[in-house]
Protein backbone atom coordinates (compact mmCIF):
# COMPACT_ATOMS: atom_id res chain seq x y z
CA UNK A 1 0.00 0.00 0.00
CA UNK A 2 1.01 3.58 -0.65
CA UNK A 3 -0.15 6.76 1.45
CA UNK A 4 0.29 10.13 -0.35
CA UNK A 5 0.31 12.80 2.23
CA UNK A 6 -0.62 16.37 0.14
CA UNK A 7 -3.39 16.82 -2.17
CA UNK A 8 -2.38 20.08 -3.59
CA UNK A 9 -2.13 21.18 -7.29
CA UNK A 10 0.46 18.23 -7.48
CA UNK A 11 -0.20 16.53 -5.18
CA UNK A 12 -3.52 15.02 -6.48
CA UNK A 13 -2.42 14.64 -10.02
CA UNK A 14 0.31 12.52 -8.61
CA UNK A 15 -1.95 10.33 -6.59
CA UNK A 16 -4.18 9.90 -9.13
CA UNK A 17 -1.83 8.54 -11.79
CA UNK A 18 -0.93 6.20 -9.32
CA UNK A 19 -4.27 4.78 -8.60
CA UNK A 20 -4.97 4.62 -12.70
CA UNK A 21 -1.48 2.50 -12.91
CA UNK A 22 -2.91 0.31 -10.23
CA UNK A 23 -1.72 0.97 -7.48
CA UNK A 24 -3.56 0.82 -3.82
CA UNK A 25 -3.20 4.42 -2.45
CA UNK A 26 -4.54 6.09 0.41
CA UNK A 27 -4.39 9.95 0.51
CA UNK A 28 -4.48 12.18 3.09
CA UNK A 29 -5.04 16.07 3.18
CA UNK A 30 -3.99 18.51 5.97
CA UNK A 31 -6.57 19.86 8.16
CA UNK A 32 -9.45 17.55 7.06
CA UNK A 33 -9.13 16.19 10.66
CA UNK A 34 -7.69 12.95 9.90
CA UNK A 35 -4.73 11.81 11.74
CA UNK A 36 -1.84 11.28 9.47
CA UNK A 37 -0.49 8.54 11.54
CA UNK A 38 -3.84 6.68 10.88
CA UNK A 39 -3.36 7.39 6.64
CA UNK A 40 0.28 5.81 6.75
CA UNK A 41 -0.47 2.80 9.24
CA UNK A 42 0.61 -0.63 7.18
CA UNK A 43 1.91 1.54 4.19
CA UNK A 44 4.90 0.42 2.95
CA UNK A 45 5.89 3.47 0.46
CA UNK A 46 5.09 7.20 2.08
CA UNK A 47 4.96 9.97 -0.44
CA UNK A 48 5.23 13.82 1.22
CA UNK A 49 4.31 16.25 -1.93
CA UNK A 50 3.73 19.41 0.43
CA UNK A 51 4.29 23.16 0.58
CA UNK A 52 7.65 23.84 2.59
CA UNK A 53 9.93 21.99 4.78
CA UNK A 54 7.78 23.69 8.03
CA UNK A 55 5.14 21.43 6.56
CA UNK A 56 6.99 18.13 6.34
CA UNK A 57 8.16 18.08 9.43
CA UNK A 58 5.35 18.75 10.96
CA UNK A 59 3.45 16.01 9.05
CA UNK A 60 6.12 13.38 9.63
CA UNK A 61 6.24 13.51 12.71
CA UNK A 62 2.92 13.55 13.19
CA UNK A 63 3.10 10.01 10.98
CA UNK A 64 5.74 8.81 13.06
CA UNK A 65 3.15 6.54 15.53
CA UNK A 66 1.82 4.82 12.36
CA UNK A 67 4.90 4.31 10.48
CA UNK A 68 5.77 0.32 9.34
CA UNK A 69 9.34 -0.08 10.18
CA UNK A 70 10.60 -1.35 7.23
CA UNK A 71 8.47 1.67 5.14
CA UNK A 72 10.33 3.47 2.73
CA UNK A 73 9.81 7.47 2.41
CA UNK A 74 9.79 9.12 -0.42
CA UNK A 75 9.87 13.25 -0.43
CA UNK A 76 8.66 14.87 -3.35
CA UNK A 77 8.51 18.57 -2.32
CA UNK A 78 11.13 21.10 -2.20
CA UNK A 79 12.63 21.52 0.66
CA UNK A 80 16.54 21.45 -0.30
CA UNK A 81 19.02 19.26 1.28
CA UNK A 82 19.30 20.53 4.96
CA UNK A 83 15.97 19.69 5.46
CA UNK A 84 16.04 16.12 4.09
CA UNK A 85 19.21 15.63 6.39
CA UNK A 86 17.29 17.09 9.33
CA UNK A 87 14.86 14.24 7.97
CA UNK A 88 16.52 11.75 8.10
CA UNK A 89 17.56 12.61 11.76
CA UNK A 90 13.83 12.70 12.28
CA UNK A 91 12.80 9.73 10.90
CA UNK A 92 14.13 5.77 12.92
CA UNK A 93 16.67 4.34 11.29
CA UNK A 94 15.23 1.25 9.57
CA UNK A 95 12.57 3.24 7.78
CA UNK A 96 14.10 3.97 4.59
CA UNK A 97 14.23 7.87 3.24
CA UNK A 98 14.46 8.69 -0.48
CA UNK A 99 14.13 12.37 -1.40
CA UNK A 100 12.87 12.87 -5.00
CA UNK A 101 11.41 16.61 -5.94
CA UNK A 102 10.24 16.54 -9.35
CA UNK A 103 10.60 19.49 -12.27
CA UNK A 104 7.50 20.18 -14.20
CA UNK A 105 4.03 21.93 -12.83
CA UNK A 106 0.41 21.09 -12.86
CA UNK A 107 -0.01 19.89 -16.92
CA UNK A 108 3.20 17.47 -16.68
CA UNK A 109 2.25 15.95 -13.39
CA UNK A 110 -1.56 14.99 -14.91
CA UNK A 111 0.38 13.64 -17.83
CA UNK A 112 3.03 11.54 -16.03
CA UNK A 113 6.05 13.71 -18.11
CA UNK A 114 7.44 14.97 -15.01
CA UNK A 115 11.21 14.86 -14.33
CA UNK A 116 11.84 13.28 -11.13
CA UNK A 117 15.59 13.93 -9.33
CA UNK A 118 16.14 11.22 -6.92
CA UNK A 119 18.70 11.19 -3.72
CA UNK A 120 19.16 7.97 -1.89
CA UNK A 121 18.55 4.37 -2.87
CA UNK A 122 15.54 4.40 -5.22
CA UNK A 123 15.63 0.18 -5.26
CA UNK A 124 12.39 0.04 -3.38
CA UNK A 125 10.44 2.46 -5.29
CA UNK A 126 12.13 3.08 -8.97
CA UNK A 127 8.97 1.59 -10.14
CA UNK A 128 6.44 3.81 -8.50
CA UNK A 129 8.26 7.08 -9.05
CA UNK A 130 8.57 6.17 -12.81
CA UNK A 131 4.83 6.56 -13.17
CA UNK A 132 5.64 10.29 -12.59
CA UNK A 133 7.92 10.80 -15.27
CA UNK A 134 11.52 10.12 -15.90
CA UNK A 135 13.58 9.35 -12.95
CA UNK A 136 16.96 10.60 -12.71
CA UNK A 137 19.24 8.58 -10.02
CA UNK A 138 21.67 11.69 -8.61
CA UNK A 139 23.55 9.69 -5.99
CA UNK A 140 23.66 10.30 -2.12
CA UNK A 141 20.62 11.29 -0.23
CA UNK A 142 19.81 14.88 -0.46
CA UNK A 143 21.29 15.15 -4.06
CA UNK A 144 17.91 14.62 -5.29
CA UNK A 145 16.82 17.94 -3.50
CA UNK A 146 20.05 19.97 -3.95
CA UNK A 147 19.69 19.70 -7.65
CA UNK A 148 16.12 20.83 -7.44
CA UNK A 149 17.30 23.91 -5.39
CA UNK A 150 20.22 24.50 -8.29
CA UNK A 151 18.15 24.28 -10.83
CA UNK A 152 15.10 26.83 -9.50
CA UNK A 153 18.16 29.14 -8.59
CA UNK A 154 18.44 29.58 -12.47
CA UNK A 155 14.96 29.18 -13.59
CA UNK A 156 13.19 31.44 -11.34
CA UNK A 157 15.53 34.69 -11.26
CA UNK A 158 15.75 34.33 -15.23
CA UNK A 159 12.11 34.87 -15.23
CA UNK A 160 12.31 37.97 -13.16
CA UNK A 161 15.02 39.30 -15.02
CA UNK A 162 12.72 38.79 -18.07
CA UNK A 163 9.92 40.75 -16.43
CA UNK A 164 12.09 43.87 -15.40
CA UNK A 165 13.50 43.78 -18.98
CA UNK A 166 9.86 43.93 -19.81
CA UNK A 167 9.48 46.78 -17.86
CA UNK A 168 12.40 48.35 -19.33
CA UNK A 169 10.97 47.89 -22.57
CA UNK A 170 7.83 49.00 -21.66
CA UNK A 171 9.30 52.28 -20.11
CA UNK A 172 11.38 53.16 -23.79
CA UNK A 173 8.47 52.71 -25.49
CA UNK A 174 9.91 48.90 -26.93
CA UNK A 175 6.72 46.92 -28.00
CA UNK A 176 6.42 43.74 -25.84
CA UNK A 177 4.82 41.71 -28.61
CA UNK A 178 8.19 42.44 -30.85
CA UNK A 179 10.73 42.31 -27.80
CA UNK A 180 9.43 38.51 -27.23
CA UNK A 181 9.87 37.79 -30.77
CA UNK A 182 13.54 39.02 -30.87
CA UNK A 183 14.24 37.04 -27.78
CA UNK A 184 12.99 34.02 -29.13
CA UNK A 185 16.21 33.68 -31.10
CA UNK A 186 18.20 33.41 -28.20
CA UNK A 187 18.41 30.79 -25.32
CA UNK A 188 15.66 32.90 -23.07
CA UNK A 189 13.13 32.39 -25.88
CA UNK A 190 11.51 30.15 -24.12
CA UNK A 191 10.87 31.44 -20.95
CA UNK A 192 9.98 34.80 -22.70
CA UNK A 193 7.15 33.35 -24.12
CA UNK A 194 6.18 32.10 -21.14
CA UNK A 195 5.49 35.50 -19.63
CA UNK A 196 4.27 37.02 -22.79
CA UNK A 197 0.37 36.56 -21.34
CA UNK A 198 0.04 35.63 -17.38
CA UNK A 199 -1.15 32.09 -17.55
CA UNK A 200 -4.80 32.37 -16.15
CA UNK A 201 -4.24 29.04 -14.64
CA UNK A 202 -1.65 28.55 -11.63
CA UNK A 203 0.82 26.36 -13.13
CA UNK A 204 3.59 27.37 -10.73
CA UNK A 205 2.48 29.62 -7.69
CA UNK A 206 4.51 32.83 -7.44
CA UNK A 207 4.66 32.25 -3.73
CA UNK A 208 6.11 28.71 -4.16
CA UNK A 209 8.58 30.12 -6.30
CA UNK A 210 9.17 33.06 -3.58
CA UNK A 211 9.70 30.30 -1.09
CA UNK A 212 12.11 28.36 -2.92
CA UNK A 213 14.35 31.36 -3.86
CA UNK A 214 14.38 31.72 -0.10
CA UNK A 215 15.76 27.94 0.13
CA UNK A 216 18.52 29.38 -2.55
CA UNK A 217 19.53 32.29 -1.63
CA UNK A 218 22.72 31.25 0.29
CA UNK A 219 25.20 34.36 1.27
CA UNK A 220 26.49 35.66 -1.82
CA UNK A 221 24.23 34.72 -4.51
CA UNK A 222 23.22 38.02 -5.44
CA UNK A 223 21.29 37.24 -8.36
CA UNK A 224 18.76 35.27 -6.64
CA UNK A 225 18.82 36.79 -3.76
CA UNK A 226 17.85 40.04 -5.48
CA UNK A 227 14.87 37.93 -7.53
CA UNK A 228 13.89 36.52 -3.97
CA UNK A 229 13.19 40.28 -3.04
CA UNK A 230 11.23 41.35 -5.93
CA UNK A 231 8.94 37.98 -5.36
CA UNK A 232 8.31 38.36 -2.34
CA UNK A 233 7.04 42.04 -2.94
CA UNK A 234 4.90 40.48 -5.61
CA UNK A 235 3.81 38.24 -2.80
CA UNK A 236 2.87 40.71 -0.16
CA UNK A 237 0.67 42.74 -2.89
CA UNK A 238 -1.36 39.77 -2.91
CA UNK A 239 -0.52 37.69 -5.78
CA UNK A 240 1.07 34.35 -4.11
CA UNK A 241 -1.44 32.41 -5.32
CA UNK A 242 -1.31 33.85 -8.60
CA UNK A 243 1.01 31.90 -11.59
CA UNK A 244 4.67 32.45 -11.39
CA UNK A 245 3.99 34.32 -14.80
CA UNK A 246 2.03 37.09 -12.93
CA UNK A 247 5.26 38.52 -12.11
CA UNK A 248 5.77 40.04 -15.44
CA UNK A 249 3.01 42.69 -14.80
CA UNK A 250 3.45 43.24 -11.13
CA UNK A 251 7.08 44.77 -12.03
CA UNK A 252 5.87 46.78 -15.04
CA UNK A 253 3.26 48.41 -12.58
CA UNK A 254 6.41 48.60 -10.08
CA UNK A 255 8.22 50.32 -12.76
CA UNK A 256 5.24 52.71 -13.90
CA UNK A 257 6.94 55.62 -12.05
CA UNK A 258 10.70 55.41 -12.54
CA UNK A 259 10.60 56.58 -16.44
CA UNK A 260 12.01 60.00 -15.56
CA UNK A 261 15.87 58.60 -15.51
CA UNK A 262 15.92 56.20 -18.24
CA UNK A 263 19.65 56.25 -18.27
CA UNK A 264 19.98 55.26 -14.77
CA UNK A 265 17.66 52.55 -15.68
CA UNK A 266 19.30 51.30 -18.34
CA UNK A 267 22.45 51.28 -16.05
CA UNK A 268 20.84 48.94 -13.41
CA UNK A 269 19.58 46.04 -15.66
CA UNK A 270 23.11 46.07 -16.95
CA UNK A 271 25.62 46.25 -14.91
CA UNK A 272 24.61 46.04 -11.18
CA UNK A 273 22.51 42.57 -10.00
CA UNK A 274 21.68 44.03 -6.85
CA UNK A 275 19.73 46.75 -8.39
CA UNK A 276 17.48 44.25 -9.70
CA UNK A 277 15.91 44.05 -6.68
CA UNK A 278 14.63 47.52 -6.56
CA UNK A 279 13.02 48.02 -9.65
CA UNK A 280 14.84 49.75 -12.86
CA UNK A 281 16.64 52.77 -10.66
CA UNK A 282 20.67 52.32 -11.36
CA UNK A 283 21.44 52.05 -7.34
CA UNK A 284 20.60 49.34 -4.80
CA UNK A 285 21.12 51.27 -2.10
CA UNK A 286 18.10 54.08 -3.10
CA UNK A 287 15.93 50.45 -3.53
CA UNK A 288 12.84 53.02 -5.29
CA UNK A 289 9.97 51.25 -5.55
CA UNK A 290 10.49 48.63 -2.74
CA UNK A 291 8.76 48.73 0.28
CA UNK A 292 10.92 49.45 3.37
CA UNK A 293 8.32 47.14 5.67
CA UNK A 294 7.20 44.29 3.33
CA UNK A 295 4.12 41.99 4.80
CA UNK A 296 4.23 38.70 4.88
CA UNK A 297 1.32 36.18 4.91
CA UNK A 298 2.92 32.80 3.77
CA UNK A 299 0.22 30.44 2.27
CA UNK A 300 1.06 27.63 4.97
CA UNK A 301 -0.40 29.32 7.58
CA UNK A 302 -3.89 30.14 7.94
CA UNK A 303 -5.54 33.52 6.42
CA UNK A 304 -5.77 36.62 8.95
CA UNK A 305 -8.87 38.44 8.72
CA UNK A 306 -7.31 41.18 6.47
CA UNK A 307 -6.67 43.56 9.44
CA UNK A 308 -3.19 42.48 10.20
CA UNK A 309 -0.13 40.53 8.30
CA UNK A 310 1.37 37.43 10.09
CA UNK A 311 4.50 39.32 9.96
CA UNK A 312 6.40 42.04 8.72
CA UNK A 313 9.84 42.41 7.42
CA UNK A 314 12.19 45.68 8.19
CA UNK A 315 15.40 45.39 6.81
CA UNK A 316 16.97 42.09 8.44
CA UNK A 317 14.21 42.16 11.42
CA UNK A 318 11.15 40.29 11.18
CA UNK A 319 8.77 41.34 13.74
CA UNK A 320 5.91 38.32 14.07
CA UNK A 321 2.29 39.23 14.77
CA UNK A 322 0.74 37.62 18.14
CA UNK A 323 -0.05 34.09 17.35
CA UNK A 324 -2.66 31.93 18.49
CA UNK A 325 -4.42 28.61 18.33
CA UNK A 326 -6.80 28.64 15.65
CA UNK A 327 -7.35 26.76 12.49
CA UNK A 328 -8.57 28.13 8.59
CA UNK A 329 -11.96 27.57 9.78
CA UNK A 330 -11.38 30.33 12.53
CA UNK A 331 -12.06 28.15 14.64
CA UNK A 332 -9.98 27.16 18.05
CA UNK A 333 -7.51 24.47 17.69
CA UNK A 334 -7.70 22.20 21.08
CA UNK A 335 -9.51 23.84 23.72
CA UNK A 336 -9.15 23.73 27.26
CA UNK A 337 -5.71 21.83 26.32
CA UNK A 338 -2.45 24.18 27.13
CA UNK A 339 -0.20 21.87 25.69
CA UNK A 340 -2.34 21.42 22.00
CA UNK A 341 -2.51 25.41 21.55
CA UNK A 342 0.77 25.73 22.43
CA UNK A 343 2.25 22.90 19.83
CA UNK A 344 -0.57 24.76 17.46
CA UNK A 345 1.05 28.23 17.83
CA UNK A 346 5.16 26.73 18.08
CA UNK A 347 3.94 25.12 14.55
CA UNK A 348 2.55 27.99 12.72
CA UNK A 349 5.48 30.33 13.91
CA UNK A 350 8.04 27.69 12.72
CA UNK A 351 6.32 28.26 9.39
CA UNK A 352 6.69 31.24 9.29
CA UNK A 353 10.66 31.59 10.20
CA UNK A 354 11.18 28.86 7.68
CA UNK A 355 9.02 31.16 4.90
CA UNK A 356 11.51 33.87 5.83
CA UNK A 357 14.55 30.84 5.67
CA UNK A 358 14.74 31.39 9.95
CA UNK A 359 14.46 28.94 12.57
CA UNK A 360 14.16 29.50 16.43
CA UNK A 361 17.83 29.71 17.13
CA UNK A 362 17.29 33.17 15.48
CA UNK A 363 14.25 34.69 17.37
CA UNK A 364 15.45 37.62 19.78
CA UNK A 365 12.46 38.06 21.47
CA UNK A 366 9.50 35.91 22.18
CA UNK A 367 6.41 37.12 24.43
CA UNK A 368 3.77 35.38 25.72
CA UNK A 369 0.35 36.22 27.04
CA UNK A 370 -1.51 33.40 28.57
CA UNK A 371 -5.02 33.62 30.45
CA UNK A 372 -4.27 31.44 33.61
CA UNK A 373 -0.60 32.20 34.74
CA UNK A 374 -0.69 28.45 36.43
CA UNK A 375 -0.57 26.91 32.67
CA UNK A 376 3.44 28.26 32.73
CA UNK A 377 4.44 24.88 33.53
CA UNK A 378 2.56 23.13 30.51
CA UNK A 379 3.83 25.80 27.96
CA UNK A 380 7.08 25.92 28.95
CA UNK A 381 7.23 22.07 28.40
CA UNK A 382 6.07 23.20 24.87
CA UNK A 383 8.17 25.58 24.12
CA UNK A 384 11.62 24.26 25.26
CA UNK A 385 10.78 21.57 22.69
CA UNK A 386 11.07 24.60 19.86
CA UNK A 387 13.43 26.93 21.64
CA UNK A 388 16.52 24.69 22.83
CA UNK A 389 19.69 26.68 22.56
CA UNK A 390 20.48 29.91 24.52
CA UNK A 391 16.85 31.46 25.40
CA UNK A 392 16.23 34.85 23.69
CA UNK A 393 14.78 38.10 25.90
CA UNK A 394 11.58 36.86 27.19
CA UNK A 395 8.19 38.37 28.50
CA UNK A 396 4.92 36.23 30.24
CA UNK A 397 2.18 37.85 31.41
CA UNK A 398 -1.25 37.02 32.62
CA UNK A 399 -3.98 38.59 30.68
CA UNK A 400 -7.71 38.66 31.71
CA UNK A 401 -9.09 37.49 28.55
CA UNK A 402 -7.94 37.26 24.03
CA UNK A 403 -9.33 38.05 21.18
CA UNK A 404 -11.43 34.63 20.83
CA UNK A 405 -13.47 33.03 23.60
CA UNK A 406 -11.33 29.23 24.03
CA UNK A 407 -7.89 30.84 23.02
CA UNK A 408 -5.49 30.12 26.16
CA UNK A 409 -1.95 32.00 25.06
CA UNK A 410 -0.93 34.23 22.25
CA UNK A 411 2.55 34.32 21.36
CA UNK A 412 4.46 37.28 19.62
CA UNK A 413 8.13 37.51 18.44
CA UNK A 414 10.94 39.54 17.09
CA UNK A 415 13.41 37.89 14.97
CA UNK A 416 17.27 38.61 13.79
CA UNK A 417 17.24 37.40 10.04
CA UNK A 418 20.97 37.09 8.48
CA UNK A 419 22.19 39.88 6.54
CA UNK A 420 21.38 40.09 3.25
CA UNK A 421 19.82 36.53 3.72
CA UNK A 422 16.48 34.87 2.80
Amino acid sequence: MIAFLGQGRMGAPMARRLVTAGHDVTTWRRGTGVPVAAAVDGAELVITMLSDPAAVREVLTGALPGLRPDATVVEMSTIGPEAVRELRALLPASVRLVDAPVLGSVGPAADGTLTVLAGGDVSGCREVLSVFGTVRELGAPGSGAAMKIAVMSALVPAQVLLAETFAYGRAHGVDRDALIDVLSGTPLGGLAERLRVPSAQTRYSLAHAAKDLELAAWEGASTATAARARLQEARAAGLGDRDLSAIAEHTDAAASGLTEHPDAAASGLAGHTGAAASGLAGHAGAEVGVPRAVPLNPVTVPATNGMYSHAVRAGDTLYVSGQAAFDERGQVVGEGSMTAQAEHVFQVVSRILADQGATFEDVAFIRTCLTDMDDRVEYGRVRRKYITGTPPASTTVEVSRLFMPGLLLEVDLIVALRPGGR
